[in-house]
């Protein structure tokens, strides 16, 4: 019964993706997933990556379609942080804990820089935290989206390459092939988030010593 579903979902998958339109899909969910973290648009570069690998779609539209999809939402969500700002601020001003967060988020964002912008892209739900979060601390604009196109540009290219590397693999079996990218696509985001762990927990340990 679930074999089947399955297969009925990625055969489903493999014929939508195969139409011209499908570059407006992606480019629809990269936007909404900047701003809705719960929208799938990693995925859907993928799906779009395994049909340019198969000769449906053509790989460097399908990374133009997800790169500038997800420049969008993520402006979207800055401008949203910074439609915020005074809230926020007001918000905060009422406990200082607060306040040391927002002044702490603010610091980290002009410390790490562009490097952050680029690894939280590959967070789901962080990238949306921190874009907005650039805007709530009013972040320069045009240093914000320069990062921002960057990030968006590799982080489109790592999805729809991967799909198009196992879709020319698996040419015959569309299925196999989307299945296998997205479980290596999960496989890289959870060994970034141990890194991500593992480095925050050995920065709280060396901040406790020295206390």
């Amino acid at each position: 019964m679930l074999a089947n579903i399955v297969t009925d979902f990625t055969d489903k998958l493999d014929e939508l993706s195969s139409h011209w339109w499908f570059l407006l899909v992606i480019f629809i969910i990269a936007l909404l997933d900047s701003v809705i973290p719960i929208v799938p648009s990693e995925t859907t570069v993928i799906v779009g990556g395994v049909a340019a690998g198969q000769g449906n779609q053509v790989l460097l539209l399908v990374i133009l379609a997800g790169a500038s999809g997800a420049f969008v939402g993520d402006n979207m969500a800055y401008t949203i942080g910074d439609r915020f700002t005074r809230r926020v601020h007001r918000w905060a001003d009422r406990k200082p804990s607060r306040r040391d967060r927002l002044d702490a988020a603010g610091r980290q964002i002009r410390k790490r820089g562009g490097m952050l912008l680029i690894t939280a892209r590959f967070i789901p739900g962080g990238r949306t935290v921190l874009t907005i979060s650039s805007g709530v601390t009013q972040q320069p604009r045009i240093w914000f989206a320069a990062w921002i196109a960057v990030a968006t540009t590799i982080w489109a290219t790592y999805a729809a390459t991967l799909g198009f590397l196992f879709g020319a693999t698996f040419e015959d079996n569309a299925a196999l092939a989307f299945w296998l990218a997205f479980a290596t696509a999960l496989s890289i985001t959870g060994a970034i988030e141990v890194v991500r762990w593992l480095r925050e927990r050995r920065k709280a340990q060396r901040t406790n010593a020295v206390v």
